[in-house]
């Protein structure tokens, strides 16, 4: 059975002519082969701390997106910033750096290897760099407290953005959601916002996204952004169910919400996705198969292949939309729709949802990453997906900058249980029998 699927997910070649002209007179890309997995080759040192611990100038797995004009070219995404828990003030967070710019690396494939090209910072519509610094309140606020490593209390940002979620669109430009707000947000090529939009009307352009979506688990937000293959809807996946109307109220709610955005008009659309089971980390990002059926990841937050307590979930699924019921509130309340009194939420699971005449995404496993590859897939976070031409899809890693908690407000080095090597980001590439 294992060869059988090995077979089935065999790595794939792009069959492209190197360096010809065609008849337009324009330059065909090299060919290109794609292997099992590519690391990112020498990421800088972002710092490095009192204890010796080293800070990368890493993080670019958070989302990944393939350049259409060449091959050899993906685009990578850093959240907010080298983070960890604070632990002598409650809802605390230290910040390794609290001037750190998300941003977008454009990265080539070259003799099995990543190599970092370009760094696109984010910026506001000023041109002003953006940070990672929690979002004030009524505008995306986690509750987070932030502080620098030295314990200096920092603001809180309107600039503030924990990007997740990220498309390429065909004239270049970004769009990228977000796990604070949640946001969702339009760059140019060069990384300037265009429009930022959100559920509080606190972003430019005026246009928002349903009220509901206040409601988000403070880091679990929008952390998966596709966009159909036609260029003209959004699809935005939410991370874990949201505390809607709380946290007590949902208990062990495995029901996820996929938002669809018209970027013409502004229009949404809802549906009710169902998780595996509660105690997954969530869903860490979607991308688009064709204009209704989508690939999704869900997983466990613990390492591939470790030698004790391993991972046992990280899974590719196929989800189709078209037959679901858009679950939208035509009052656009804070709660929205309700069933028999109930949010969407509070539904709770498969039974919930038919029993309110709910029918949610159909989902079916596309590739387990724990069980499908050739090698034992070590990271702990599976975050970013994008689907190439003859079904070749490729994974990124969240390498966190090289560093984990170290449980007493400071910074350990991430090192990987079954390699014993540091973390740094990867691409995996998979042939899909879709």
């Amino acid at each position: 059975m294992k060869k059988a699927l090995l077979s089935m997910f065999a790595i794939a070649a792009v069959s492209l002519t190197a360096c010809q002209k065609n008849h337009n007179d324009t330059v065909t890309p090299p060919a290109v082969t794609y292997p099992d997995m590519a690391e990112a080759a020498d990421p800088a040192l972002l710092f490095t701390t009192a204890a010796g611990v080293k800070v990368y100038n890493g993080g670019f797995g958070s989302s990944v997106a393939a350049d259409p004009n060449d091959p050899a070219v993906f685009y990578m995404l850093t959240d907010r910033g080298p983070n960890v828990a604070g632990t002598t003030v409650p809802g605390s967070i230290i910040l390794g750096k609290s001037d750190f710019t998300p941003a977008i690396g454009k990265f080539r494939l070259k003799d099995g290897k990543l190599y970092l090209e370009q760094t696109i910072n984010l910026k506001n519509a000023a041109g002003a760099h953006l940070n990672g610094l929690p979002n004030p309140i009524d505008q995306g606020n986690t509750g987070e407290i932030p502080y620098d490593l030295d314990g200096k209390l920092l603001p809180t940002s309107a600039d503030g953005i924990d990007s997740e979620g990220m498309v390429l669109a065909a004239d270049g430009s970004f769009w990228i959601s977000d796990e604070y707000g949640p946001h969702i947000v339009h760059f140019d090529a060069t990384g300037k916002t265009i429009e930022r939009i959100n559920p509080f009307g606190t972003g430019t352009g005026g246009r928002k996204i349903p009220l509901v979506f206040k409601n988000r688990r403070a880091n679990r937000g929008m952390e998966g952004l596709t966009i159909t293959p036609d260029g003209k809807t959004l699809v935005g996946l939410m991370q874990s169910p949201m505390y809607n109307p709380s946290k007590t109220a949902i208990g062990n709610s495995v029901v996820l919400r996929i938002l669809t955005f018209d970027i013409a008009t502004g229009a949404t659309k809802q549906y009710a996705y169902l998780m595996e089971n509660p105690t997954l980390t969530g869903c860490s990002e979607i991308t688009a198969v064709n204009a209704t059926t989508f690939l999704t990841i869900e997983r466990d937050g613990l390492y591939g292949g470790a030698p004790t307590n391993p991972a046992t979930f990280k899974k590719i699924f196929k989800i189709d939309i078209s037959n679901a019921t858009d679950i939208s509130d035509a009052a656009n309340s804070v709660k929205g729709k309700l069933y028999g009194g109930k949010t969407v939420e509070e539904l709770v699971d498969a039974a919930g949802l038919q029993g309110a005449g709910i029918v949610p995404v159909t989902k079916t496993l596309a590739l387990d990453l724990l069980k499908d590859l050739p090698t034992v897939y070590p990271h702990d976070k599976a975050e970013g997906i994008t689907l190439l031409k003859g079904n070749i899809l490729v994974i990124s890693n969240d390498d966190d900058f090289g560093v984990v908690d170290n449980g007493a407000s400071g910074f350990a080095q991430k090192m990987l249980p079954a390699t014993n090597t540091i973390d740094h980001n990867r691409l995996y590439f998979v042939k899909l029998k879709l």
